[in-house]
């Protein structure tokens, strides 16, 4: 199972990048932050990752863009991959890689727009939804490692949105929030416009069934993505599609106990192992 998450932080085929090079080059985040921690988790990054998406679809501009050109139904465990290896750009790749990773985003978004079924027109590059998207992620990966990890404090939290301030410029978010009061300010500004749909349903229904783990592993699967509703906030968790879907009594422990015991277990050569390297011989990445 960890072997099958831990290949979602590797670059998917025909995107190889070898984070150990060149030696030196720092990346956009900095080594001895909390995000080169809290991004080290292979358990809590998937958690994280659903989180986020359940908070994407929420908004109705993002949902449109998101489900109309995202590739989600098409092909879910590629669209992973691919998004599992644009947070290890932005966290650990060498500062011009994942500058120019980030650019040829930005180029894709410029090209999308479209209308939400309710008639609003929407640009993927209008700054109001990439905050929200770059801040939903930012919660996301927050939440599930201190859920299911460690606990973070709040000046923890804080420096993780900091330290993704560099990268959400970049990306056009430029009102990303640049701490944890900011994100729930943000949250509850943004609330009244959130709302449930079939597309918030039927994501949740792929990542519970979808092959991303092999069938007998699934019922892990669906342990995961329930982790992620349990950590959705409101107004979302009480959405009629997310209603029930979070945790039973005792699961959360299995989870923590999941996310904790996956930094023990050897996860090989993977993004953040590289790039310690490269900063900083070899040490391991902190957990």
């Amino acid at each position: 199972m960890l072997n099958t998450i831990r290949d979602l932080m590797r670059p998917p085929p025909g995107m190889d990048v070898d984070f150990s090079q060149p030696r030196g080059e720092p990346a956009l985040t900095p080594a001895d932050g909390v995000s080169w921690r809290v991004f080290a988790n292979p358990v809590s990054l998937f958690v994280g990752g659903v989180a986020a998406v359940l908070l994407e679809l929420a908004e109705p501009s993002v949902r449109s863009g998101v489900w109309d050109h995202g590739g989600f139904r098409r092909d879910p465990l590629t669209r992973l991959r691919r998004t599992g290896f644009a947070a290890m750009m932005t966290v650990y790749g060498p500062r011009p890689a994942a500058e120019q990773m980030i650019a040829r985003v930005v180029r894709m978004h410029d090209r999308v727009q479209g209308s939400t079924p309710g008639g609003q027109a929407y640009r993927a590059s209008d700054p109001r939804l990439l905050d929200w998207v770059h801040a939903t992620a930012s919660f996301g990966f927050a939440e599930a490692y201190h859920r299911y990890v460690r606990a973070l404090s709040v000046a923890e939290k804080d420096a993780l949105y900091a330290e993704g301030l560099p990268s959400a410029k970049l990306y056009g978010a430029t009102g990303a929030p640049a701490s944890w009061p900011a994100w729930e300010a943000m949250l509850a500004r943004t609330a009244p416009g959130l709302e449930g749909s079939d597309v918030l349903a039927e994501f949740l229904g792929i990542m519970m069934e979808a092959a991303i783990l092999p069938a007998p592993m699934r019922w892990l699967q669906r342990l995961l993505v329930r982790a992620a509703v349990e950590i959705t906030p409101e107004p979302v968790r009480s959405l009629p599609q997310l209603r029930g879907c979070g945790l039973r009594f005792g699961e959360a422990a299995l989870v923590r106990s999941l996310a904790r015991g996956s930094v023990l277990l050897p996860l090989g050569d993977t993004p953040p192992v590289q790039a310690a390297r490269r900063l900083a011989g070899d040490r391991t990445v902190p957990h």
